[in-house]
């Protein structure tokens, strides 16, 4: 079985017409892991749980909001995958998995990422312990509330220091920056757009399921588009092209200015 994974800035579980929303939405989606980030939950109990998602066999590990903003839900069907350890920490939630069918082993982190500029080194520092700590094929996905690229924000014609640091950050953990069907934003206000949601995913996480991808999926609910990853692969009958971070790196390849062009093409 390859792995479907949904992450989803949900901007809050509080009211139960929303979780009853949401819960229909991730049964169409047929997800077998889930990340929902902003919960603005402190607790989250069982009953949360079975309210948000219907899958019978699920488990779960979160992290509480910080009064009534932010908080992580990771949530599993365990016919899928057996959860082996887990991490939590201020911006991170983490847990390395193995595959019921095949035995694999891997580690996931869902983050919802700080919105100043000054703690952004924070999560780049979580990842970074759980990437070593692990030392597992790696996937991680979520709100990064910050964008790599000019070209990912509206109006924004700069390349700004926080995102070379985000770059930095994906180079320096080998991760693989998969590009996005479906629309060039997961952010909206209807006037401003941005791409604040990924997934990343490590080489040899990509070689264990080579026709993964990643897609939008509808704005409801939330400012925030879900988004899918999907280990098999979205058959849409048309190839894309995949951005190497390690290219930048490289003596001669094109500088910021060109790849804000060449990405906007």
């Amino acid at each position: 079985m390859k792995p479907k994974i949904v992450s989803w800035n949900v901007r809050g579980l509080n009211e139960s017409n929303k979780r009853e929303r949401i819960k229909n939405l991730l049964r169409e989606w047929r997800a077998d892991i889930v990340c929902l980030q902003e919960t603005k939950l402190k607790l989250v109990t069982r009953k949360i749980v079975r309210s948000v998602w219907h899958c019978p066999y699920v488990n779960w590990v979160y992290l509480a909001s910080n009064g009534a903003s932010g908080g992580i839900l990771v949530m599993w069907d365990k016919r899928v995958v057996v959860k082996m350890e887990e991490f939590v920490r201020d911006y991170t939630v983490a847990c390395s998995f193995e595959m019921v069918e095949d035995n694999f082993l891997w580690a996931f982190a869902g983050i919802y990422g700080p919105n100043v500029n000054n703690s952004r080194h924070l999560l780049w520092e979580e990842l970074a312990g759980v990437h070593n700590w692990w030392d597992l094929p790696m996937c991680i996905g979520g709100d990064f509330n910050i964008t790599r690229f000019p070209s990912e924000r509206s109006g924004d014609s700069r390349l700004r220091p926080a995102m070379t640091e985000f770059s930095d950050c994906i180079f320096d953990l080998n991760m693989v920056d998969l590009p996005l069907m479906g629309g060039r934003f997961t952010w909206s206000n209807s006037q401003m757009w941005s791409r604040l949601d990924r997934f990343l995913i490590s080489p040899d996480w990509e070689c264990h399921y080579p026709e993964v991808c990643q897609r939008r999926l509808p704005h409801l609910c939330s400012d925030h588009f879900p988004i899918l990853l999907d280990g098999g692969g979205i058959h849409s009958g048309r190839s894309y092209f995949k951005f190497e971070n390690m290219w930048l790196k490289s003596e001669g390849f094109v500088d910021g200015k060109e790849l804000v062009v060449f990405l906007s093409v």
